[in-house]
């Protein structure tokens, strides 16, 4: 199976966050990172689990993000879960804004990538799945893997 160009430079991906939440827009944004932060992103040693965004003051913020101290970074090393800057156009922080106040929405990242030499962040605007949507959800990919596998068998055999 090919792989995207992106997957390649994929970091961290947050897999809950599309069984917990349905997706219904993505936004790519940078992060401001401090020097051995980014030495740490690209040694692969980032975590998204439990992390957020939120908009306050008309900025983006990345919140809970884990990223473990760089091992030689001695005295200057950085706080692996401080909150973290997302550099977002004015115009896209300003719907983000108008979206996130209504009921239920929030912005979740879903994975972490390096571009042109650049840590990326894509956040998605997400709306919390029910118990049963999840169910429903799960149903779903069971189907289509037993669909996928009788195929395979049947192309094979």
């Amino acid at each position: 199976m090919a792989r995207n160009e992106k997957d390649a430079n994929v970091i961290a991906q947050n897999k809950r966050a599309r069984h917990d939440y349905f997706v219904e827009e993505t936004f790519e944004a940078g992060i401001v990172l401090k020097g051995t932060e980014i030495k740490s992103i690209r040694a692969g040693r980032m975590n998204l689990k439990d992390s957020f965004a939120r908009v306050a003051n008309g900025e983006a913020y990345l919140h809970n993000a884990h990223i473990s101290e760089y091992e030689q970074g001695n005295r200057y090393n950085h706080d692996p879960v401080r909150a973290r800057k997302l550099l977002l156009h004015k115009k896209e922080i300003n719907q983000l804004i108008g979206q996130t106040q209504q009921k239920g929405y929030s912005l979740v990242p879903l994975k972490v990538y390096l571009k042109n030499g650049f840590a990326k962040v894509l956040i998605g605007l997400a709306k919390g799945k029910k118990n049963y949507d999840k169910r429903e959800t799960l149903k779903r990919n069971d189907a289509k893997r037993e669909v996928d596998r009788a195929l395979k068998e049947r192309m094979n055999g």
